[in-house]
């Protein structure tokens, strides 16, 4: 299936049940609240589905159920990467069995390859699959950097088709748009870069708050993509303190709390995260309830 990534993409969390093991009943849910709002498509086992912390045939299952769930009304996007080219390679190569459309790849973390390192590592990742590739750069938690210049000669490889962009950086996500040939979707990664990168070119986000508010999001980005841009000037200001709020603890801390103050979830995390603090809590509660989002609202 040719895949044409743009608008609002769900970097979904991964459910736990209280026992620690994942709740696929939840998860369900999930991407069946997705679908209805309007979500353009899904991406299991990214860094918000708490992947570090799976094991390998529940990471499988994961990307199985949701692939299975969607029934192909919207391409879903796998999380595969890691710090070791050769495993993420096999992750890979049984993921493209799975019934996805494309495979999320984050640089290596910790190693801090060069960028001729990262180069190869992108390379032979794209060269092991025939799935599309999306790149995924975001220094914060990777410490490396796939540099705009990286970035368009990866370009060249034919099954490498676009990158989530969360440099926090506009200078250097225009530097990448620039760069890169036509078709080429370059996604922000983080949910206030949205307006601006689509502004100045982008396809569209891999979102972590469309968790919350798939629908909305999703019409944000098509909003920017018909050129409405008043109307989603006004959208953003109105979502902004939401979009903040997510990221006042490490994420997914904070958007599976939200999650399970809707009711969608309930609050479970794997170490070595841990629930919010209490200061914090309060605060995206009143975010929640400002936005009309809390379960006692909706009921």
């Amino acid at each position: 299936m040719a895949v044409d990534v743009k608008g609002c993409g769900t970097a979904l969390v991964t459910p736990f049940r209280r026992n620690g093991s994942i709740d696929e009943d939840a998860l369900r849910r999930l991407v069946q609240f997705q679908l209805r709002e309007g979500i353009d498509f899904l991406v299991p086992c990214g860094t918000t589905g708490e992947t570090p912390t799976l094991e390998h045939s529940e990471y499988l299952g994961v990307i199985r159920l949701v692939a299975e769930e969607t029934r192909g009304q919207v391409p879903v996007i796998a999380g595969v990467g890691g710090n070791n080219t050769r495993k993420v390679i096999e992750l890979a190569q049984e993921v493209e069995k799975l019934g996805v459309q494309a495979i999320l790849s984050v640089a290596p973390y910790y190693n801090k390859p060069t960028q001729e390192g990262l180069y190869q590592h992108f390379k032979a990742i794209a060269q092991s699959t025939s799935l599309p590739v999306i790149l995924y750069n975001v220094p914060s938690r990777t410490s490396s950097n796939i540099e705009p210049a990286t970035v368009a000669r990866l370009a060249e490889i034919r099954n490498i088709i676009g990158i989530k962009e969360a440099s926090g950086s506009i200078v250097q996500q225009m530097e990448v748009l620039q760069a890169v040939p036509a078709g080429f979707r370059v996604l922000s990664g983080d949910d206030a870069f949205t307006l601006p990168l689509m502004a100045a070119g982008g396809a569209g986000v891999i979102s972590v708050v469309s968790n919350e508010i798939p629908g909305l999001m999703a019409r944000l980005t098509r909003l920017m993509l018909e050129r409405a841009y008043e109307e989603a000037r006004q959208l953003h200001a109105r979502l902004l303190p939401l979009m903040q709020v997510n990221f006042i603890e490490t994420n997914p801390i904070p958007v599976k709390a939200a999650l399970a103050m809707m009711g969608l979830i309930e609050e479970v995390y794997r170490l070595p995260l841990v629930p919010m603090k209490p200061e914090n809590r309060a605060k995206l509660e009143r975010v929640l309830a400002a936005q009309g989002l809390l379960r006692a609202q909706k009921a």
